[in-house]
């Protein structure tokens, strides 16, 4: 056993691990048991991508895109994010269930850091996310995007990063929030003007003004621009006029840490007011 173990904050740390563990796994077997869910969550992006790619083929010719890039392979990426922000957002509804089943209850009145459970439902949330989105871009080639190794992982870090933030803003939320109907109402408000001003509908290039500083502003545009530029690893120019990698991962995870920051912080909040 490790010095560290042995002190109270190597012992802290060792049960905010253990227990995010358990919470995450938990996550994990219950998506996996919803089958219906799976199916959903796998064709409900493909037909959105097939039938608005069809449509909007032939009207896209936005300034700041390559001239040969189709909607299609423009919008692949879109979708992508759509299903990391959608999925990541509600599966944090499970903290409203949880609290109603009284099986949240039981985990805050166990000896456990409230970090532990951020943690856990967090990691979770986005473990799922990541996977369904990672799914999803196997589709690649059919849309014209030759994804190599580097891209793949990259891509794959860019998703995970992107996720941890939606899910500890969907846990910030949902740990406030009493009824799921309430939860949906005040997501639906974020969910689509974070997606639609992200850049995966249409390019900041062609934006009005004020649209255009709207999506500079949102993190979500970040996110798109460092998948781009990750599926376009070896070939930067075909991503388009987005922000760089390093710097889109850097707002990336400067927003995930304020969140998963903000959501402990609820947590402990409620914690001492409880107490």
């Amino acid at each position: 056993m490790g010095v560290s173990d042995t002190t109270p904050a190597g012992r802290e740390a060792a049960t905010v691990l253990s227990s995010a563990v358990v919470l995450a796994g938990r996550e994990l077997r219950v998506f996996a048991r919803q089958r219906s869910r799976i199916a959903g969550a796998l064709l409900t992006p493909v037909v959105f991508w097939l039938l608005l790619g069809a449509g909007l083929r032939a009207s896209f010719r936005p300034p700041g895109v390559p001239a040969d890039l189709s909607y299609p392979e423009y919008f692949l990426p879109g979708v992508v994010l759509m299903i990391v922000l959608f999925t990541s957002i509600f599966s944090t509804i499970s903290v409203i269930e949880d609290r109603k089943s009284g099986f949240l209850q039981a985990v805050l009145a166990a000896p456990v850091p409230r970090g532990g459970i951020v943690l856990g439902k967090v990691a979770g949330g986005s473990l799922v996310a990541v996977l369904q989105a990672g799914l999803f871009l196997a589709l690649a080639p059919f849309a014209g995007i030759s994804l190599s190794a580097a891209g793949a992982a990259a891509a794959l870090c860019v998703l995970l990063v992107t996720a941890m933030g939606l899910t500890s803003l969907g846990f910030l939320l949902a740990w406030r929030v009493e009824s799921t109907q309430a939860f949906h109402a005040i997501m639906n408000l974020f969910l689509m003007p974070m997606w639609l001003l992200s850049g995966a509908f249409f390019p900041s290039t062609g934006a009005n003004g004020w649209v255009r500083g709207v999506m500079t502003a949102n993190p979500m545009t970040y996110g798109l621009a460092a998948l781009r530029r990750s599926l376009y690893w070896g070939d930067p120019a075909r991503a388009g006029e987005v922000p760089s990698w390093t710097l889109s991962l850097g707002v990336l995870a400067l927003f995930s840490i304020i969140m998963f920051v903000g959501a402990k912080i609820a947590c402990e909040r409620i914690r001492h007011s409880d107490s």
